[in-house]
Order: structure tokens, then C-alpha cells, then sequence
């Protein structure tokens, strides 16, 4: 007996030195990468880490890049993205065409991740929550290989790549986040619990008691874990006071000790509405305009849902011309499944010719769009932000909007003790602000 205890504990000390030796190589190789890079520039080069494995649908992350180049020219700004069929040249362009925005490709590099599809919602169609946290620690570990940087910002929630990044750097590399929104929330505890279903919630689980309460232990498992994984970063930001009422919820319930709680910022996500308040107020066509990417909480499907209401107790807007446009960015091909399948919907309920979908479209094209509609509309509940609801608001649209999240509580608020927008709750429960 004791020789089996004996040979266990010496297993696991050999494989935690083997562990050791492999991130001092993984460290080292990431080292020389950076010294690679950085060879041609000024000695003192700050090599500052973005994992955004997704480069498209986020202007915070290009906005920041460019602060950066414009402020600090001792720093090099590397994005770890898994766009790998687009060049370094292609994407700078690319985000000058979608945001606007100018980039210096003196002072920013890319590390290309080949292994993507560890992260992707269609490979883990059940316990996504912690298949995708688990890949991203895979995607951590590959992006470590390709560069260790001075310091490490996660710009896309993922959470879990810290453990990966604090192994492999020895604790050296100082960590921060950009959150958009909590992986898991108490809202999406809230929801599992009262049972009531959604695109993260099935209804063959809202259904089912024993169901219901398994998930609600791995959500709250998955909570503990996430916010231990959270109080890794030092400072953290948030992008609305939604957002940073839930992070430091978990935070202050994390089972390791931190002081990431006290260090929580709002940042809001940059918005150029120069452009959008010189719009004329006249002339506007009848079109609804939606402006999200194609993810699934952003519930594209009850906007086509509402217009097909909309028509059958009102044909006459139909036979005037009303039309609903949507507009957004498509990361990858679950998303190119979920606009198809949108495009299904219209079909079915005979909205063909008054649904029309602009997938991944310029800025400039953006900005036309908002020039000429009438209604802006998000259906998302508990929206983490709502940059969008700001973008119809600067244009001069009319937002119709769900009253939760950060439209209600950052966005759609008095302003000089006015109103600038109202509440309506519909059949008792739901709530729209206008």
C-alpha cells in the first residue's frame, strides 16, 4: 500500500517538473519571438498582448490599438486572432473600411492561432460554457508558444486563458480584461432556475425538474471557476455599470482572495457619432434597422417575428413599403448557419421583399444606412451595453429597445433632468423603452 502511495506521488512530482521544464521552453520560445519582433525597434520596446481571436465586430479593441500607437511609440501592439486566411495588410484595411479607423503597421504585429475551432459554439453543442472555456486555455497555450508578451489583455471574455498565461510566464506577465459581458451572470442563474426557456436554456431542459437542477449546479460550478479565473486580471474593465454590477458580484463571491473587486472600471466602447449628428431628420425612409452581429442572445428571430405581427394587425404598413433591415458581422460558420436560418423564418411567414440582410458590411455603408432609416431596433435582454442603441440615437432613429441591461441603465437615461425614453411593460412581464 504504501509502495502504490509511494509510486503516485512520485508520478505526480515527475510530471509537475515535467510540467515546469515545458513552460520554461514555452516561456523561453515565447521570449525569443518577442525578441525577434521587437529587434528593429527601439530597445525598450513594450510588447502588449490583445486575445481577440476574432478581429471583426469590435471597435474597442482597433480604438485601443490606435491609442496606443498615437500615445506610446515604445509599444507594440500584437493581436492574437484565428483569422488565418487574412494577411496582416488585408486586416489593417479591412478595419479602416468597417470602423474608420487608420492603423500604423510599424507598431502592430499578429500572431495567426490555427486552432480556432476549439472555441467555436459548434463544437461544443452541450456544456459550452466549459467546452469553450477549456479551448480557450488550448488557444492560450498555442498563443503563448507564438509570443509571450510584457503584458496580456483579454478583449473577448475569455476568462480562463489567465491560468494558461500566469503558468507559462511564471507569473511575471501582468494580466488585464476588457469585459463585455459576464460568461455566466446571476440573471442567467435566475433564468435556469424559474425554468424559463431561451437560446442558452432548451426547452426540453426549462421542462424537466431533474434537468433544471443539474444545470443549475453546473452553472454554479462554473460560477466558483470563472471567478477564481477572474480575480487573476488586475485592473479589470467593464463597458457598462450592468456589466460591472454582475463581474464584481463574482468577484466578491470568488473562492480565491483578490483585490481585482477594488480596481473595477467602466470604459465605455468608443463611438464615433460626429458623422451621425450631422444626419437630416428629413426625408427618412420606412425602415427598421437592426445593427448586431449574428450571435444567438441577440434574438434576430423575434425582430422578424415582430414584423410579420406588425403586418397582420396593421397590412396597411406592409403595402406601404415598411421594410426591416439587418445588419451585422458574421464571425464564423455557426453564424452563417444562424442567418440562413433566419432567412428561413422570413420565408415562412411571407415576408419575402420586406426583410433584407447586409452581412459584414463597411463602415460607410453603416452610416448610410443610419442616415436614411426611421427605427432602430435591439431585442437582446440584458444587454451588456447596446453600442448600437447609441449609434440609432445619434442618427436621429427612434430606438425601440428591450428595457434591460445597459440600454436601460447607461443608455436610455434623463439627461438634464429630461426623459430620454419610456418604459412599456408588455402583458405584465417583458418591457420595451422607446
Amino acid at each position: 500500500m504504501w509502495l502504490l502511495v509511494s509510486l503516485i506521488l512520485l508520478a505526480a512530482f515527475a510530471s509537475y517538473l515535467a510540467l515546469r521544464a515545458h513552460a520554461r521552453h514555452v516561456h523561453k520560445k515565447g521570449i525569443e519571438q518577442r525578441r525577434r519582433l521587437t529587434v528593429n525597434r527601439n530597445g525598450g520596446s513594450i510588447v502588449v498582448g490583445f486575445f481577440h481571436p476574432y478581429w471583426r465586430g469590435r471597435r474597442v479593441l482597433w480604438a485601443s490599438i490606435a491609442y496606443l500607437q498615437r500615445t506610446n511609440n515604445q509599444v507594440l501592439s500584437v493581436v492574437y486572432t484565428g483569422d488565418t486566411d487574412a494577411t496582416k495588410e488585408e486586416i489593417i484595411t479591412k478595419v479602416k473600411t468597417r470602423f474608420d479607423i487608420i492603423l500604423d503597421p510599424s507598431s502592430l504585429e499578429f500572431v495567426f492561432l490555427r486552432e480556432r475551432w476549439v472555441i467555436e459554439d459548434t463544437t461544443w453543442p452541450r456544456f459550452t460554457l466549459i467546452g469553450q472555456s477549456l479551448g480557450s486555455m488550448m488557444l492560450a497555450y498555442e498563443a503563448m508558444c507564438g509570443l509571450m508578451p510584457d503584458l496580456f489583455i483579454d478583449t473577448m471574455g475569455y476568462a480562463f486563458t489567465f491560468h494558461v498565461v500566469r503558468w507559462f510566464s511564471g507569473g511575471k506577465t501582468p494580466i488585464s480584461a476588457y469585459v463585455h459581458y459576464p460568461t455566466i451572470s446571476t440573471d442567467m442563474l435566475a433564468r435556469v432556475k424559474s425554468r424559463t426557456a431561451q437560446y442558452n436554456n432548451p426547452s426540453d431542459i426549462a421542462k424537466s425538474e431533474f434537468r433544471t437542477n443539474s444545470k443549475l449546479l453546473y452553472y454554479n460550478m462554473f460560477a466558483l471557476a470563472y471567478s477564481a479565473s477572474l480575480s487573476l486580471a488586475q485592473p479589470i474593465m467593464v463597458n457598462s455599470s450592468w456589466t460591472k454590477n454582475h463581474v464584481e458580484y463574482l468577484l466578491t463571491h470568488s473562492p480565491v482572495p483578490s483585490e481585482s473587486s477594488k480596481n473595477l472600471s467602466i470604459v465605455y466602447p468608443p463611438c464615433d457619432t460626429q458623422a451621425m449628428a450631422s444626419f437630416s431628420l428629413e426625408g427618412r425612409k420606412k425602415i427598421i434597422m437592426s445593427l448586431a452581429q449574428f450571435r444567438p442572445e441577440k434574438d434576430h428571430a423575434k425582430q422578424i417575428i415582430a414584423l410579420a405581427k406588425l403586418f397582420e394587425a396593421h397590412p396597411e404598413h406592409k403595402e406601404q413599403g415598411v421594410r426591416l433591415v439587418l445588419i451585422g458581422s458574421s464571425r464564423n460558420t455557426a453564424d452563417e448557419y444562424r442567418v440562413v436560418a433566419l432567412q428561413d423564418l422570413v420565408n415562412k411567414l411571407n415576408l419575402d421583399g420586406s426583410v433584407e440582410f447586409i452581412i459584414n458590411a463597411s463602415y460607410d455603408v453603416v452610416l448610410s444606412w443610419l442616415a436614411g432609416a426611421s427605427i432602430g431596433t435591439n431585442t437582446m435582454v440584458d444587454e451588456h451595453f447596446g453600442i448600437n442603441v447609441v449609434e440609432f440615437m445619434a442618427a436621429g432613429l427612434i430606438p425601440v429597445v428591450h428595457a434591460s441591461g445597459g440600454p436601460l441603465n447607461d443608455i436610455v437615461v434623463p439627461y438634464q433632468n429630461q426623459p430620454t425614453g419610456t418604459p412599456l411593460f408588455l402583458d405584465g412581464s417583458s418591457a420595451v423603452n422607446q
